[in-house]
């Protein structure tokens, strides 16, 4: 008997398959069932802790950096007006400094750790290294040049007492040293003869005297501050005094 051939219909799907496992790229293709691929690693609750504190922190030294950094700038434009003293010399120019320093330091660790970012947190690492060698060289030099720097701050002392009229934050730091301290001068109440304002041979009505915060009890009948409780103390004797 001849044999009949059945023709089957003619169907695309057998070459479209084809088609598509030749035209589908290597990456997308399905994976070796008998190739061994390591999941990702999972972020620890301890880890997640420990970098959730670290931001916090960041954020408050962040804060606190903004903070001084304000002070700064409102010191310097309060008195851009009536400046006496070059603005190398102002002392609010170091809370300025102070503040941008700690505010780039801390905003670098915030969003090196809220992004998990190595360059920034790189970054951070190598300012925190860098503050602390510094104090730690601070500290090796206040040992070994101690005698020195003992009579540097004592100079720099007397000049504080010598413009003390002349810049008002350095007036407001040192009447709240004397007033804290209980202490009138460097070494006595005398030091204040290099004052041009309180020397004896002054013009003024503060001639032979000493600033208010001087006196230990500066205030008169319990309330009233006593502007004038140091006229003329100069011109007594150390028991008067």
């Amino acid at each position: 008997q001849a044999s009949r051939l059945v023709e089957l219909p003619y169907s695309s799907f057998d070459d479209d398959d084809d088609d598509d496992g030749r035209s589908l790229p290597r990456g997308t293709a399905e994976q070796d069932p008998g190739v061994w691929y390591p999941d990702p690693p999972k972020v620890s609750p301890f880890s997640r802790c420990v970098r959730y504190l670290a931001f916090l922190w960041n954020l408050l030294f962040l804060l606190l950096g903004l903070l001084i950094l304000a002070v700064g700038v409102w010191g310097l434009l309060a008195k851009s007006r009536d400046r006496g003293v070059p603005l190398g010399s102002d002392p609010m120019l170091l809370f300025v400094l102070a503040g941008l320093a700690a505010g780039a330091v801390s905003l670098a660790g915030c969003l090196g750790t809220f992004c998990a970012s190595p360059c920034l947190l790189r970054f951070f690492l190598g300012a925190v290294l860098a503050f602390g060698g510094l104090e730690v060289l601070g500290g090796l030099l206040l040992l070994l040049a101690r005698r020195r720097l003992r009579d540097a701050l004592r100079d720099l002392l007397l000049l504080c007492l010598l413009r003390y009229q002349e810049d008002p934050d350095l007036q407001f730091l040192v009447d709240e040293v004397q007033r804290s301290l209980q202490c009138c001068g460097l070494e006595s109440y005398r030091d204040w003869e290099s004052n041009p304002y309180f020397n004896c041979s002054a013009p003024g009505v503060q001639a032979c005297g000493v600033p208010a915060s001087c006196c230990q009890d500066p205030l008169e009948n319990g309330s009233v501050p006593n502007a004038q409780c140091g006229f003329g103390v100069l011109g007594l004797g150390a028991a008067a005094a």
